[in-house]
C-alpha cells in the first residue's frame, strides 16, 4: 500500500481461544468477529468462557481504504459474502497475540500469511462497512482499461548466425 489511506474506518475484533487436541499446543487462537465501530472496551476482556471455548475483545483496530486498491475491495464484495482480513501477530507474552491489521483488501490480507507466525483470517465484514466501502468504490474507482502490447517484429538481420559448418570445424 503506498501513500496515505483517503478514508478509514473503526473496527473491534473478537477472538476465540479453543482447546486444541494436540500434545503440542494447548489453545487455537482464531478471530471470529468484525464488530462495526469500537467499543469502550479494554482489548482482552474477557466476553465469555464455558471451559473448552473462550471469547475475548481483542481491540480496536482501523480499515484502510486507499483509491489504489479499490478494484480489489470491488472484487470482495463481489464475492457475495466480504470479508475482513484480521491478523494477530505473536506477542511472546500475555496476551499471547496482538491485534497486528485489519484489512479490506483481499490481496494484502492473503500476503500477510507469508509472515510465519502470525495468524490471519477472515471473517464476515459487517453491513455498515460493506455500505462505507461500495461508497468508497463508487466515489473514487477509475477503471483500467487494458491495452495489449504489440511486440516488435523480430528482425532476422540481427539475430546471431553461424555460418554453416565446415569439415575442418568438426575436428
Amino acid at each position: 500500500m503506498s501513500g496515505s489511506p483517503v478514508a478509514t474506518i473503526p473496527v473491534g475484533v473478537i477472538v476465540e481461544r479453543a482447546k486444541a487436541a494436540s500434545r503440542w499446543i494447548d489453545y487455537i487462537w482464531r478471530p471470529t468477529t468484525a464488530l462495526a465501530g469500537q467499543p469502550d472496551t479494554p482489548p482482552w476482556t474477557l466476553l465469555a468462557d464455558d471451559g473448552e471455548r473462550a471469547t475475548f475483545y481483542a481491540g480496536p483496530a482501523t480499515v484502510e481504504l486507499h483509491r489504489t486498491e479499490t478494484a480489489n475491495y470491488r472484487d470482495n464484495l463481489a464475492t457475495g459474502s466480504p470479508s475482513l482480513w484480521v491478523v494477530l501477530s505473536e506477542t511472546g507474552a500475555e496476551p499471547p497475540y496482538a491485534l497486528y491489521l485489519v484489512t479490506a483488501d483481499p490481496a494484502e490480507g492473503e500476503g500477510m500469511t507469508a509472515a510465519g507466525n502470525s495468524i490471519v483470517e477472515p471473517v464476515p465484514m459487517p453491513d455498515v462497512v460493506r455500505d462505507t466501502i461500495a461508497a468508497f468504490i463508487a466515489e473514487h474507482h477509475v477503471e483500467e482499461v487494458f491495452v495489449k502490447r504489440k511486440r516488435d517484429r523480430a528482425n532476422p538481420e540481427s539475430l546471431g548466425r553461424r555460418p554453416p559448418a565446415t569439415p575442418r570445424d568438426e575436428r
